[in-house]
């Protein structure tokens, strides 16, 4: 079996969904299906049952799942302790963050890590609102500090490490630029924006709401990826946006004001990580162990 086959089997195995699969290993699903009816060939009956509503494995399919899902973590560990000992270091932790990491609590939550495991190289990667996610399915780190709310059930949502206020951005001379707050109630005729590629509809629908409390819609216009694509729509007219607080401090520009939204819920910034990974990467529970020490002797979560 080969290494792409092995883990598209498993992945599929996991999500039972060729669209989440294909996302999490940044494949086609074309090429999903594709490499799932080679090895089927290889093996000569059918891995998985397909109709037009859902996917499920057959009886062969668990089978082979059980025997190869604990081979296929041990051989993953093996090659991550082999290339910690290749570069002299106890491995690699590429923390992935979104937006402003862990805030305030960023700076203190590594010193921390680094105190306990001072032979590991650490490493920071910046992720983007159009696919929050992706960068964790797909490996390219190993944890993630980013807006809740996240409801994946091959996620593991740890400790919340910022909880901050919402605030609506948008450009000087708008209607609401020099109001105290505003309710999301009067912005029923204003324009949002949409979000592209692999953003779960339902948060964005929590950081972006489609409609205001008593479910007059807000349309949507242009789609966005990112922070700094987002300011600058904003600031040339063409919609406004609720963000969180800290986008004032660490996104703001001379040509957008942020007004205060009293009646949207807080947000939340939490570590996540995948469920199966915990328990099996000593630096991964390591850097959790960090972090919860860390908020704990914070007293909480920081305000932002």
């Amino acid at each position: 079996m080969e290494r792409q086959e092995l883990e598209t089997f498993l992945t599929l195995a996991e999500e039972l969904h060729f669209g989440r699969t294909a996302e999490r290993l940044l494949l086609s699903q074309a090429r999903v299906s594709q490499t799932v009816k080679r090895l089927e060939r290889k093996i000569g009956a059918p891995l998985f049952e397909r109709t037009s509503r859902r996917v499920q494995m057959s009886p062969l399919g668990r089978q082979l799942y059980d025997d190869l899902a604990p081979l296929h973590s041990e051989m993953e560990a093996a090659l991550a302790r082999a290339k910690g000992v290749a570069r002299g270091v106890d491995g690699e932790l590429t923390i992935g963050f979104l937006g402003s990491g862990a805030g305030t609590l960023t700076s203190a939550i590594l010193e921390t890590f680094r105190e306990r495991r001072p032979r590991c190289e650490v490493r920071m990667r910046e992720t983007q609102f159009e696919d929050p996610l992706g960068a964790l399915r797909g490996g390219t780190v190993d944890v993630l500090f980013t807006c809740l709310p996240v409801e994946e059930p091959d996620l593991t949502v740890g400790p919340v490490v910022i909880n901050e206020p919402r605030a609506l951005a948008v450009p000087l001379g708008h209607r609401l630029a020099g109001r105290a707050s505003v309710s999301l109630e009067e912005l029923a005729g204003e324009t949002f924006f949409g979000v592209v590629n692999g953003a779960p509809a339902y948060w964005w629908d929590f950081h972006v709401p489609p409609r205001t409390p008593s479910g007059r819609p807000i349309r949507r216009g242009r789609s966005v990826a990112g922070f700094q694509e987002l300011m600058t729509l904003v600031a040339t007219g063409q919609g406004i946006s609720p963000v969180v607080a800290s986008v004032e401090k660490y996104y703001a520009r001379p040509d957008i004001t942020f007004v205060p939204l009293h009646d949207v819920p807080s947000a939340d910034v939490a570590l996540i990580w995948r469920t199966a990974t915990a328990g099996s990467n000593p630096r991964v529970d390591a850097f959790i162990r960090a972090v919860r020490d860390t908020v704990e002797a914070n007293g909480g979560p920081a305000p932002f």
